[in-house]
């Protein structure tokens, strides 16, 4: 993409309804095209494996990413000239997880370009760990090939004055089943579009995602599954906890059911507590179905308070009220964090977590 390809750039204003939820005045100016972006890869492996290749590569060398109308992602686009490219050799099951740390510290505002590839009938699992304080907008491209098995980690342990904006697009092939776990629990303002398109019939996505937004933190997740293809099969489940008077978080689930997919099977899940007054959760789940010969659709999404049976049964064991509380939200989390299957990444999470509710009252 050249400076020309922004020639007609809209910078938004909020009314868009992409944008009507986020506070553009706390994106570090990530949409603003007089704010520069500064080209640079900021993922190191800790280490590479076996069957695994990560390489820095000429953007204008690889094939094109994924169309997107996401103002922030086509900055990116324009201001990358380099891609950070992890590629699973065909045919190689790679028992180790990969794991990628971004440690971001540089005041400037940054871009980053990654493109993964699983190649035909492997099995991979890549864990991208995201900490420092700066400001980062991201491009995330990943492709399966046919038969291939990949388990996608993102996890957002920002400090409190830290922004992240970014794509995760997903492009699963024929009979390839593609899993990702998003996990945020840190910065000042997340917004990230996790996005699938299926390539191939017999294809599988699942999308989990964990969230716990406290004071003042502004947490936006918007959920694209594009069903193009016949005999694919999708599954959303999303899961936020809120605590703060101005703790907000955004959930957005789009499916898309073309005419051409028959025999589709999705449906999509989003669910929050809300621990106090003040916080506040959207919850958008959208379906649209364009062929009725599918094997079945749907969604739900509930924001509430604490069960009080739960409550009620903990406390009548003699367990007191604020850490009854905290173990009903981690029995809330159990359920996505348990997925991960990484018991390091597992404890940290927890840690943290019970770090953040033990600064406040519930």
């Amino acid at each position: 993409m050249s400076l020309a390809s922004l020639t007609n750039y809209m910078v938004p204003t909020g009314r868009e309804e992409p944008w009507r939820f986020t506070p553009l005045n706390r994106i570090g100016g990530l949409h603003d095209l007089g704010v520069p972006l500064h080209d640079r890869i900021s993922l190191e492996p800790t280490d590479i494996p076996a069957g695994v290749t990560i390489s820095v590569q000429e953007s204008a060398t690889l094939p094109e990413f994924a169309a997107t109308e996401d103002q922030v992602v086509l900055r990116v686009r324009d201001a990358v000239s380099k891609t950070l490219v992890i590629e699973i050799a065909a045919h190689q099951e790679i028992a180790t997880p990969i794991f990628l740390k971004r440690e971001v510290l540089e005041s400037a505002p940054e871009a980053s370009r990654v493109l993964i590839k699983a190649n035909e009938r492997s099995m991979a699992t890549i864990v991208i760990e995201n900490t420092g304080s700066g400001t980062i907008a991201e491009d995330v491209q990943i492709v399966l090939e046919t038969g291939s098995n990949l388990r996608f980690v993102t996890l957002q342990e920002w400090s409190t004055s830290a922004i992240h904006l970014a794509r995760h697009h997903a492009i699963v092939g024929r009979d390839a089943t593609f899993t990702s776990y998003v996990i945020s629990i840190g910065g000042s303002l997340v917004r990230l579009l996790p996005t699938v398109e299926y390539s191939g019939p017999g294809s599988s996505a699942e999308l989990f995602g964990l969230y716990f937004a406290t004071e003042g933190q502004h947490l936006e997740h918007r959920v694209h599954v594009d069903h193009a293809v016949p005999g694919a099969k999708s599954r959303v489940n999303y899961k936020g906890a809120l605590n703060g008077d101005s703790a907000r978080t955004v959930w957005i689930g789009d499916v898309f059911i073309k005419a051409a997919a028959l025999g589709t099977d999705t449906y999509e899940l989003n669910r929050n507590l809300l621990l106090s007054d003040g916080a506040r959760a959207d919850s958008v789940p959208n379906l649209e179905i364009e062929t009725g010969e599918i094997v079945g659709a749907g969604h739900a999404s509930t924001t509430g308070r604490f069960d009080d049976e739960q409550l009620f049964y903990l406390m009548s064991r003699g367990i007191p009220s604020e850490e009854a509380k905290r173990l009903v939200i981690r029995g809330f989390f159990a359920e996505i964090i348990s997925k991960l299957n990484l018991d390091e990444v597992q404890e940290r999470i927890m840690s943290r977590i019970d770090r953040e509710l033990s600064e406040v009252k519930i």
